[in-house]
This record gives structure tokens, C-alpha cells and sequence, in this order.
């Protein structure tokens, strides 16, 4: 039959009928930073306010952050907090406010209900929301801030009172679990490449899937709403191999033709073929690692130094995650030192292997072999299938405990860190012992503090929890933490030195510097080879002969 009376193409026609969607509707909306974020339909959404008032009161759930800073999510959230446009938007369900300054300070303010599931748990629920089910029942969270022993994933007041998003504590068996709830959406704006005439969806030049169909499985289901879907381009009936259609036509509501500025790969990135897997590359060549011999210079060597150790007592190539932050720079060094074939590196957002993009663009990967959905890709790190992640901190407690971005004024949300970090059987934290302003070298092989920092990284009890030690040590996990001038194992009694650099006073630079006295037994010297300018044979250390 075609959908020619559901095409939108223009937008002050798509503005009039966003007026129409009722007050106090669920809008779900899909995208990773700014891939496959549907940014048309967005500031449409916005026009469609300031010209009739309508909707009012909306309630918007995001599987991740669709934007970054400056487009996206935080051009409405800055609308709203400039404007004071308090009857707009009455809440939100988001894994991540960090991309918007103007939405942390509306949760901060309490304008606003504010909920923070992290990203796997949100794209599994669009999943089972459209199944039908309750919500997610999972153990990821178990002991943090998702707990309803903790803050039950409430960012605010405002949210802890109200409940609408809300994780129940529950008994399978005798075990421990947690159901993720949050309300259905009744409309969902979604991003593809292509539509065809039938409303069927392909992207072919999207960097990633992300939870794109399960945010419109989960609009669909009983009671079915209503799909929008931006496109670049339209194209004629039977034009594409039904492998290549990732939304079937009848699941979409309204195809929008947007101006193709509105649909670029990336932040920095309009579109590269080698990103969306219609290119392969030759060769991948990966930047190599700042040689500045700093702090991150040795955490990051002591890193891929472990990593080769277990390649090597495996006897296998395999599969990890690298976090934002220091971590994503963990990829040079194990290319410079060439074990990188035997190592398979994953993108929460669905990408393997290639280059995984960072900043703005991280989501994307350069030159990936396979990319799968978000809502898979969160299941080999639930399930345990991936064999290690390396992730950043900002505090560490007595306990094991790790918070690794809030601050108070500072309100990130928990991304996919409580994904990833509960469910892989290696968890390999990294980072400054210290924070603050600081300057630490390397000088003849010895780690060198000619000024420490003076924010406590170690402390008594983290602000909030994000990771639990406590579940870490239950569930059998391999917990590092490490350093430029120790490295901690996390055991039933709490954090032990495994080692510490040479050039170190374990009294004076590391206890003194603890807010709590972790367990000293044994302890050796870091590998001096890692506080060299030298490659550190990591080939023969891991065996890996690709």
C-alpha cells in the first residue's frame, strides 16, 4: 500500500503534529552522543513547544544520551533551563547527564524528576517492555546506587519521591535480584539511514544499530504508540535485501526526509565509510601512545603488561571492553608492543575490533569487523562472556567500592559502568593515585613525585557506589586496582598490596596518602621495564604470535 500519507517533508508539518501528541506522554528517544540520534524530530520537538505549548509535561527515557554538548538533548535541556519552561518536561529516565550541563542542573535544582538506570539495564527494558514483561530482572546493581537499599537510581529528591523509575528488590531461588520498572513509551522518535515507500528502515550509513528497534518494539507493544523515524533518504519499494532492513515498515508510524546535517555518523564525524563497515580498511593503524613518560604513561603500560600475562595463562585470544578516560589509550600500547591480534576490543554501543573513537565520538570504532545491537552488545558484558574490561575511578573505598565520576555538584550518571563492571570476570580499574594538580615522572627507571596531588582518591566510604566490592567478591571476580605507584587486589577483607613502583616509600607516598590502611603482607616492585621508554616484550610474555 505504501506510506505516502505518513512521509512528513517539512518541518513545520512535523511541528503540528508533535503539538498534537497529549500532555503527560512517554517519549522514548534512541541514540548514542550523536550516532543515530534523531536531531530533527528533536528540535521539532522543541519548536513545537515554543509555538503552541504543547505538549506539556512529557516525560522523555533515553537509552543512553542522545547528544552531546551543544546538540541534542542539551540544546531542549537548555531551552528549558533558560526559558524556565518548568510545564514542559516533568522527568526523564537517562543512563548519562554528563553531555549537558543544563541537565545536571535542573536535577540538581530538583526542576525536574531525574532517574538513572545505566545503559544496559535501559536498553534491556525497551526490550522487555516490548515483550510485554514488568521490567528487567538482573543482579547489576545490586549493592550500588541502583539498590533501593541505596538511591533506587534516583538522581534527585524530586525522583526519590515520586518513583516512577523505580528497582524492586527481589527473591529468585534465595537469591538476590533487582526489577528494573519504568513506564511504557507511548511515542518514540528514532534515526535510520534509508526508508523505502512502505516505511521500511535500513542503515547502511549509521556507525551503529545502538536500540533502535528496541525502543520501537517497546513503543508498538499493547497498547501500541506511535514510531517516528528520521531518514536521510528515501528510496523506491524492493530496493534493498530484506537482510538489510533492520525496522520493518508496519512497526513505523511517520518517516521525516531530514536535511542530511541532521544525521552525521558522529559529533566530529559526518560520514566515513570505513566508520559504517561500507569500506574495509587495508590497515588499521592505530595512534600511538604519547611517549611523555608521566603518571598515565606507566598506568596504562601496567595495564597492557596484565593483559599480556593473561593471554598468556589462557593460551587464547580474547575479548575486553576499555572505558572512557584513560583506558581508551590502553589500545596503543598493546598495538605498539603487537599483540593487538590476539586481542578483540568492544564498544558498549555495539562495534568490535577497528579503533574505538573517543571524546564526543565515542561510540564509534574505525574500521570495525562486526557490529551487533546495543542490547547485545550489553550481553556479553552481563553474561560474563567478555574476559576483561579496564574502567577509570574517581574513588575508592576501604571496601572495594568504586565511584568513578560524582562529585556532588557533579552528577554524570552511571552510563554503562555498573554493566560492565558487574557482569566481566576481570575487572581492571585505573587512574591517578591522587587527584588534583600534580607532577609525577619517570626518571632511570624509578617513579618520581615532585608534586603530589592533594585530593584523596582512597577513602573510607565513596560518595556513591557504582561498583560493590562486596557483590565483586561474592561472585568470584578478579578485581584490580591500578596505580602509577601501587597496585591493590580486592580480597573478602578488603584492598592488599600487590605492588609498588620502585622509587616508592610505601609509608610516605602511599599510606599517607589512604584515608584508610589497606592490608600489607607480601608485597614486590613493579616491573621496571614498565617505567622504561623501551617496548616491554609483551609478545613473549603473552605468546601472542599474530
Amino acid at each position: 500500500m505504501g506510506i505516502n500519507n505518513k512521509i512528513i517533508e517539512n518541518m513545520e508539518n512535523l511541528i503540528e503534529i508533535l503539538s498534537n501528541i497529549p500532555d503527560k506522554s512517554v517519549i522514548a528517544i534512541s541514540g548514542f552522543n550523536n550516532s543515530v540520534t534523531p536531531l530533527y524530530i528533536m528540535y521539532s520537538l522543541i519548536e513545537s513547544y515554543r509555538k503552541y505549548k504543547k505538549p506539556k509535561n512529557i516525560f522523555l527515557e533515553a537509552d543512553s544520551f542522545p547528544g552531546v554538548p551543544g546538540s541534542g538533548l542539551d540544546i531542549i535541556m537548555k531551552e528549558v533551563y533558560e526559558n524556565n519552561w518548568t510545564d514542559f518536561i516533568s522527568g526523564m529516565l537517562i543512563p548519562y547527564l554528563y553531555r549537558s550541563e543544563y541537565l545536571q542542573k535542573l536535577a540538581i535544582n530538583n526542576t525536574m524528576e531525574i532517574y538513572s538506570f545505566s545503559i544496559g539495564i535501559t536498553t534491556s527494558l525497551f526490550r522487555e517492555l516490548g515483550a510485554g514483561r514488568p521490567g528487567v530482572i538482573t543482579k547489576v546493581g545490586l549493592g550500588t546506587f541502583h539498590d533501593p537499599r541505596y538511591d533506587n537510581s534516583a538522581v534527585n529528591e524530586k525522583a526519590m519521591n515520586i518513583k516512577r523509575c523505580r528497582a524492586d528488590l527481589i527473591r529468585i531461588d534465595g537469591e538476590e535480584f533487582l526489577l528494573y520498572r519504568a513506564p511504557k513509551p507511548e511515542f518514540s522518535f528514532v534515526r535510520a539511514t534509508s526508508s523505502d515507500l512502505d516505511g521500511n528502515l535500513s542503515m547502511e550509513e549509521e556507525g551503529i544499530f545502538g536500540a533502535t528497534l528496541p525502543v520501537i518494539f517497546a513503543t508498538k507493544s499493547n497498547p501500541p504508540g506511535k514510531v517516528f523515524a528520521q531518514v536521510k533518504y528515501l528510496v523506491s519499494t524492493r530496493s534493498r535485501s530484506p537482510k538489510d532492513i533492520h525496522v520493518p515498515g508496519p512497526l513505523v508510524d511517520y518517516v521525516i526526509p531530514a536535511p542530511r546535517e541532521y544525521s552525521p555518523q558522529g559529533s566530529t564525524i559526518y560520514y566515513d565509510p570505513m566508520i559504517s563497515g561500507q569500506s574495509i580498511p587495508n590497515e588499521i593503524k592505530i595512534k600511538m601512545q604519547n611517549r611523555e613518560m608521566d603518571e598515565r604513561f606507566v598506568i596504562k603500560r601496567r595495564v597492557a603488561y596484565e593483559i599480556a600475562k593473561l593471554i598468556g595463562r589462557e593460551k587464547r585470544d580474547i575479548v575486553v571492553n576499555f572505558g572512557t578516560g584513560l583506558p581508551t589509550e590502553i589500545s596503543a600500547v598493546l598495538a605498539e608492543e603487537g599483540i593487538s591480534g590476539c586481542i578483540h576490543t568492544t564498544v558498549e554501543s555495539g562495534p568490535w575490533g577497528g579503533v574505538a573513537l573517543s571524546g564526543n565520538d565515542f561510540g564509534l570504532s574505525y574500521g570495525p569487523y562486526s557490529i551487533i545491537q546495543q542490547a547485545d552488545q550489553f550481553i556479553v558484558y552481563e553474561g560474563g562472556i567478555a574476559d576483561l574490561t579496564s574502567l577509570g575511578f574517581l574513588e575508592v573505598d576501604k571496601n572495594g567500592n568504586v565511584n568513578p565520576s560524582y562529585t556532588g555538584n557533579r552528577i554524570p550518571g552511571p552510563g554503562g559502568f555498573p554493566d560492565i563492571s558487574s557482569g566481566i570476570k576481570r575487572i581492571y580499574f585505573a587512574g591517578g593515585f591522587t587527584g588534583g594538580i600534580r607532577d609525577i615522572g619517570v626518571h632511570d627507571n624509578r617513579l618520581i613525585i615532585k608534586k603530589d596531588g592533594n585530593i584523596i582518591k582512597f577513602v573510607n566510604s565513596v560518595k556513591k557506589i557504582f561498583f560493590s566490592g562486596e557483590y565483586a567478591v561474592k561472585n568470584n571476580r578478579e578485581v584490580l586496582y591500578i596505580t602509577e605507584r601501587a597496585v591493590f587486589i580486592l580480597t573478602e577483607k578488603g584492598l592488599k598490596i600487590l605492588e609498588i613502583a620502585p622509587g616508592i616509600d610505601i609509608d610516605m607516598d602511599i599510606i599517607e596518602k589512604m584515608e584508610f590502611k589497606p592490608i600489607i603482607d607480601e608485597y614486590v616492585t613493579m616491573p621496571h621495564v614498565i617505567f622504561s621508554n623501551k617496548k616491554m616484550n609483551l609478545k613473549e610474555i603473552s605468546n601472542c604470535l599474530i
